[in-house]
C-alpha cells in the first residue's frame, strides 16, 4: 500500500506550514499597535525544503526587516502583513483543493466507480 506521502506528495507538508504561516501573520496583524512587537515570518521554500527532509522547519522563521521602521519598536508593517497572508491564504487554499481533488480519487477507486 501506497505511503501518504506518495499519495498527497508535498500538499500535505505544505499545507502545515501554510497554517503556521497563517497564525505567524496574524499575530502580526493583530499586534501592529503592540509598541516594541517583532513581525515574525516563515521563510516558505526554506521551511518546505526542511520538513520534506526531516528536519524542523522552525530554523525558517526569520524577523521581519522594516522598510520604515517605527518609533516604538514594532516592526510590523500592516500592507506587507497583510499582502503576505492574501498569498498565504491563496496557497492553502491551492494546496487544500488538491488534496480534496486527491481524496476525491482515492475515494472513487475505493467504491469501484
Amino acid at each position: 500500500m501506497p505511503s501518504l506521502d506518495n499519495m498527497f506528495g508535498i500538499h500535505a507538508t505544505a499545507l502545515k506550514l501554510r497554517e503556521q504561516r497563517m497564525t505567524m501573520l496574524a499575530s502580526n496583524i493583530a499586534n501592529a499597535a503592540t509598541p516594541g512587537y517583532k513581525a515574525r515570518d516563515i521563510e516558505f521554500s526554506s521551511a518546505l525544503k526542511l520538513a520534506e527532509q526531516g528536519q524542523s522547519p522552525e530554523t525558517a522563521i526569520q524577523y521581519r526587516i522594516p522598510v520604515q521602521p517605527s518609533l516604538d519598536g514594532n516592526t510590523v508593517e500592516l500592507a506587507t502583513e497583510q499582502t503576505a497572508f492574501a498569498e498565504n491564504a491563496l496557497a492553502y487554499r491551492s494546496s487544500l483543493s488538491f488534496l480534496q481533488g486527491r481524496i476525491g480519487t482515492l475515494t472513487r477507486a475505493l467504491k469501484g466507480e
